[in-house]
């Protein structure tokens, strides 16, 4: 595999053996696909509960590489991120993506071909045209109450 992440120490298809609450955090980790559809805002119906994402992104994103541009320490300027964990699952399934691995194993399905744990490569989820890439708006550059016109569909 290419990505160094896929390398240290993974067992192969661990996905499918390992319960997430039971994972390592290096495999915890490399569950991530690098879509980043979860840095971006989101718009959750009062009445239906139904949640729409949007293409406005956190400040924090860098829509080339599709990651947080701060990560370990994205707390300090972004409280309200969320840390995902195998006991917190249930709370935020409701709002992840359709095609995150987290949420796909939580519900009990397989991992997408296009997953860099399946394909090899990081790549992957951007050559499957899956991922954010060079498709946000930084949230500072619009208002909130214009982010419904920026409401995309899932999967996209």
């Amino acid at each position: 595999m290419n990505d160094p992440i896929m390398r240290k120490g993974l067992a192969p298809k661990f996905w499918e053996k390992t319960p997430l609450n039971k994972m390592s955090p290096q495999e915890w980790e490399a569950l991530c696909d690098g879509c980043g559809k979860c840095c971006l805002n989101k718009l959750e119906d009062e009445d239906t509960g139904h949640v729409a994402l949007t293409r406005v992104a956190c400040r924090m994103f860098d829509d080339t590489t599709c990651r947080c541009a701060q990560y370990d320490i994205r707390h300090q300027f972004v409280p309200e991120c969320i840390s995902l964990k195998p006991e917190n699952l249930d709370e935020h399934m409701y709002w992840m993506p359709s095609t995150c691995a987290y949420k796909l194993l939580w519900e009990g399905k397989p991992l997408f071909a296009w997953h860099p744990l399946i394909s090899g490569t990081p790549d992957s989820v951007h050559d499957a045209g899956v991922s954010m890439q060079q498709k946000t708006v930084p949230e500072f550059e619009i208002p909130e109450e214009d982010w419904e016109e920026h409401i995309i569909e899932e999967p996209i």
